[in-house]
């Protein structure tokens, strides 16, 4: 491991953990309103002042990030898990079905999945509860997002598929479910891991899209999204440089993944 992947990771890893313990290190809970302290500049209580309606900057940030970080990861799953059943169960068995998962991957590459991904979200009520906003947020994400790791992983399926080692166990009598599970997985795993770290920065900067058009998690959950949509206030950000804060540290995160995953990973 390079110097600079084992210092993105470890970065990483402080911030996940700065984030799943948010209750310990957030001075205020969330959704808390310190009437009296509305629109406060940083302070000793308040480290990057409260908002509008007098809630604790930094608390929401790290409550935020927590989400984000921790629902990227559950969309990734989802996302990578259709590309190995659809791209990769596909391209194992050939024939009929590779042809028509192929279709079905360039269908769905072919779409504008931001816009679909928009156009579904705003049929669905803005005044929905807000967990209920996080998880259809992160699961049409995850539903949408599969196409380009399935092309992926079935062109990885397919040229292991005609590979002279799986000849040669299948000439042995080895069974196609045993194959599967004894040569194919493990030849794709790599592949696998990498779309899946590939796709988690991806889908935090898509629910952070989502959130500035009012579309991702709603009030009073605090993520990423809706932290950002106080940017659209310039004059603000031109007085108050505190609340740049959320977007370097969206920015930070996913520099971090970049940074953590191998050059070849990235490719």
């Amino acid at each position: 491991m390079s110097r600079t992947r084992w210092i993105a990771t470890s970065v990483l890893i402080a911030v996940f953990v700065l984030a799943l313990f948010a209750s310990a290190f957030a001075p205020a809970p969330y959704a808390k309103q310190f009437r009296n302290d509305t629109d406060h500049p940083p302070s000793r209580q308040f480290p990057l002042g409260t908002d509008e309606l007098g809630r604790d900057r930094l608390s929401r940030l790290l409550y935020g990030m927590r989400i984000s970080l921790l629902l990227a990861p559950a969309a990734a799953l989802i996302s990578t898990a259709l590309a190995a059943l659809i791209g990769g169960a596909g391209a194992y068995i050939g024939g009929t079905w590779d042809r028509a998962t192929s279709m079905l991957i360039d269908l769905f590459l072919s779409l504008p999945w931001l816009f679909l991904l928009l156009t579904l979200r705003a049929l669905l009520p803005l005044d929905i509860p807000a967990v209920t906003s996080v998880v259809v947020t992160f699961a049409l994400l995850g539903i949408l997002g599969w196409a380009a790791s399935a092309r992926i992983v079935a062109a990885s399926v397919r040229s292991i598929r005609t590979s002279e080692f799986l000849l040669q166990a299948r000439a042995a009598g080895c069974k196609p479910f045993r194959l599967l599970l004894r040569h194919v997985l493990p030849n794709v795993k790599p592949i696998l891991l990498a779309q899946f770290w590939i796709s988690v920065p991806l889908f935090i900067l898509t629910e952070a899209n989502l959130g500035m058009l009012g579309l991702g998690v709603t009030e009073p959950l605090p993520s990423w999204g809706n932290l950002l949509r106080e940017l659209e206030n310039y004059t603000a950000l031109r007085h108050s440089p505190w609340l740049w804060v959320p977007l370097l540290s969206l920015v930070m995160v996913v520099s971090l993944f970049q940074f953590a995953l191998e050059a070849e990973e990235r490719a």
